[in-house]
């Protein structure tokens, strides 16, 4: 969707366990204001409420939970348009054999279950069926895991294919392992500056540090390997829905090739256009 295209006013709906609270949270990610499962009477007032908190787009779950919400729907919606606050009407739904074993493994229980599941499922598809057709988007999520509904989402509702936010950080593992990154990268196999007297007091920012490092051939092809790896799989945790991707890259101390190493890729890659940012965690700790 271009900017232009992208609603403000989104009703999130359908088949109980096709998704909506994950699909809640997704467009929760995306900066729109969510509330699950609110009183249809009180949605025009929300939205008002919410206009004049200055807040921009907004996203609400309705469906069979709230038992009046298919009766007052019809008006409800009408009044909406009458306001000019049409809402853009997700709709989704997976197949029965899906739901069956989503409610399985949640141990959930769905709103019309008096004998049988199965029975329940269908008629909660019969009663929707006019408010199926009235949806802007119909999204069939039996095959979808929640990471790949919260790709398509993005794909679907986002102005463009912003690119991915990365985290590029050095470390030194005597000062252990950082806890809460996505890659962790060991680059201790390359040669110590450390032990060359005259670089030891220096640091992968600085550049004889840097100028030492190419002089072994291993650094660069392992440099290019890593950038190739994460050129090749960015894109891909992008449609899986993750925006932000921390790397951590590991020397013994966090001082000389950790820090050049992240540094070179960062540069690397905000020539495709991705944002970076770099941080390195033991670069100021006190020598030992």
């Amino acid at each position: 969707m271009t900017k232009a295209n992208i609603p403000n006013f989104i009703l999130v709906t359908g088949l109980s366990g096709s998704g909506k609270s994950t699909t809640l949270k997704s467009l929760e990610d995306q900066g729109y204001y969510c509330v699950d499962n609110m009183p249809i009477t009180m949605l025009p007032e929300l939205l008002e409420l919410l206009s004049n908190s200055q807040i921009e787009r907004i996203a609400t779950s309705l469906d069979i939970r709230n038992r009046t919400f298919l009766d007052l729907w019809p008006a409800t919606f009408k009044h909406l348009q009458d306001e000019g606050r049409t809402p853009y009407v997700l709709f989704l739904e997976a197949s029965e054999e899906i739901l069956i074993r989503r409610y399985a493994e949640s141990r959930r229980q769905h709103p019309f279950l008096q004998h049988s599941l199965q029975e329940a499922l269908s008629k909660e598809r019969e009663l929707v069926e006019n408010l199926r057709a009235q949806a802007n988007l119909i999204l069939d999520t039996s095959n979808l895991s929640i990471h790949q509904l919260r790709g398509k989402l993005f794909e679907l509702l986002t102005e463009e294919e912003s690119p991915m936010e990365l985290h590029i950080s050095s470390f030194g593992y005597k000062y252990g392992m950082p806890l809460d990154v996505d890659l962790v990268i060991d680059c201790r196999f390359v040669p110590n500056p450390y032990y060359v007297l005259e670089l030891r007091p220096l640091s992968g920012l600085d550049q004889p540090i840097k100028d030492y490092l190419a002089t072994f051939p291993a650094f660069e092809t392992f440099r290019q390997k890593i950038l190739d790896l994460l050129l090749y799989s960015i894109p891909l945790y992008f449609k899986e829905g993750k925006r932000h991707l921390d790397i951590a890259l590991g020397c013994t101390g966090g001082r000389h090739r950790s820090v050049a190493l992240a540094e070179s890729l960062a540069e690397s890659l905000q020539k495709y256009n991705y944002k970076t940012t770099t941080f390195h965690r033991d670069l100021y700790k006190k020598k030992k």
